[in-house]
């Protein structure tokens, strides 16, 4: 009776967290959040802490607050110089008819309607043309861009009172790195407190390399793109907004390049809509494609295996399984948030269930440096 009560007051208490984990969940949020950025910011305020003036050092809040500073001149730069840019170019697409676009590829979209029907891949009472229409309204469409900003500007309050919160939670976070370790202590057994701390330090350590290396691909990306665009003739206008826009749906696994490269070829359409298509838009078609998948192939071979397999040390092909999982469960969301969930869990399966075997297999190669 002793040991069934046990189990009762085990799972009311479990039942308990797990509501209150729901009912304040963006509360958590902030905070979760919070202990990224702080992660992130930690190497920078170590460095200030290094750093002496005339024999004088930086006091914690005065690191923490510098550090802070660079991050938010980071963003703050970013929207400066890219976003009016990237606004200017969406304006510039949004006055672009996609049935005007569509009627011009009238030849070449005949023939590839005969085609796509001879094999089977379409049924014969569907119009590949106005498949394409419809396609490319949605890609080129700033209705929905428009009404994004809207509602942005509708949860402009909700916005402020996130950024605050996490920008005033990180500055605590960064001031005292031990903070968020003794919060969590608290509400453990001690006999934890040595397993803790160490998951703690190797999840620092793996999502500060792997968010760094996220950002680096992003950016690695968008500035290839960008380059390869401008080269082959695209203007740099055009070739930021692609640049960006497939840098940015990059973080998404497998799916994101995809829709990267086809509304790179949109926007190669779309711009060259009045020049003969097999004289002009081709060459551009398959220039443009050519330029988007290359830089794909150097982020595959390159690029992703030190970011998935040399900062979270997993298999590629355990990481194409967690992906695929993930996207099931939670879509887009899931398949971002993926990896770093999925480095966290298996931190935490080392330290405490490091005694069964298919949790060593899962967990080889975290130790490594």
């Amino acid at each position: 009776m002793r040991e069934s009560g046990k189990y009762i007051v085990g799972g009311l208490m479990l039942g308990v967290t797990g509501f209150l984990c729901w009912y304040f969940s963006t509360v958590i949020a902030y905070v979760l959040v919070a202990v990224v950025i702080s992660f992130l910011g930690r190497p920078v305020n170590d460095l200030l802490g290094r750093v002496a003036f005339r024999g004088h050092r930086l006091s914690c809040a005065a690191r923490a607050g510098v550090t802070l500073g660079c991050i938010w001149a980071v963003f703050v730069l970013f929207f400066v110089t890219v976003i009016p840019l990237v606004s200017g170019e969406f304006k510039v697409l949004g006055d672009i008819n996609a049935s005007s676009v569509v009627s011009r590829l009238e030849e070449p979209l005949a023939a590839l309607d005969g085609w796509l029907k001879g094999f089977g891949f379409i049924d014969p009472g569907q119009d590949i043309r106005a498949l394409l229409g419809e396609s490319m309204g949605a890609l080129l469409d700033m209705g929905s861009i428009k009404g994004l900003f809207g509602s942005l500007a509708n949860t402009v309050g909700g916005i402020a009172v996130f950024l605050f919160a996490v920008t005033f939670i990180s500055f605590f976070f960064l001031k005292d790195s031990q903070l968020f370790t003794r919060a969590l202590l608290a509400a453990l057994p001690a006999r934890h407190e040595e397993g803790v701390r160490k998951a703690i330090d190797s999840i620092r350590r793996l999502l500060v390399r792997y968010f760094v290396g996220i950002f680096l691909e992003v950016v690695i990306v968008m500035t290839l793109n960008t380059i390869g665009l401008s080269v082959i003739g695209t203007g740099f206008n055009h070739a930021v907004l692609v640049g960006l826009v497939a840098g940015v749906l990059n973080v998404i696994p497998y799916i994101g390049p995809i829709i990267g490269v086809i509304f790179g070829l949109c926007v190669g359409v779309a711009t060259h809509v009045e020049v003969d298509f097999y004289a002009g838009m081709l060459p551009v078609l398959a220039y443009t494609g050519g330029v988007m998948i290359v830089t794909q192939v150097i982020d595959n071979v390159v690029l992703q295996p030190l970011i998935y397999g040399s900062s979270v040390h997993a298999h590629p092909l355990e990481i194409f399984l967690v992906i695929l999982i993930a996207g099931n469960v939670a879509g887009i969301a899931g398949m971002i948030l993926a990896i770093p969930v999925y480095t966290v869990a298996r931190v935490v399966l080392r330290e405490f269930f490091s005694k069964y075997r298919l949790v060593k297999s899962l967990t080889r190669g975290l130790d490594e440096p």
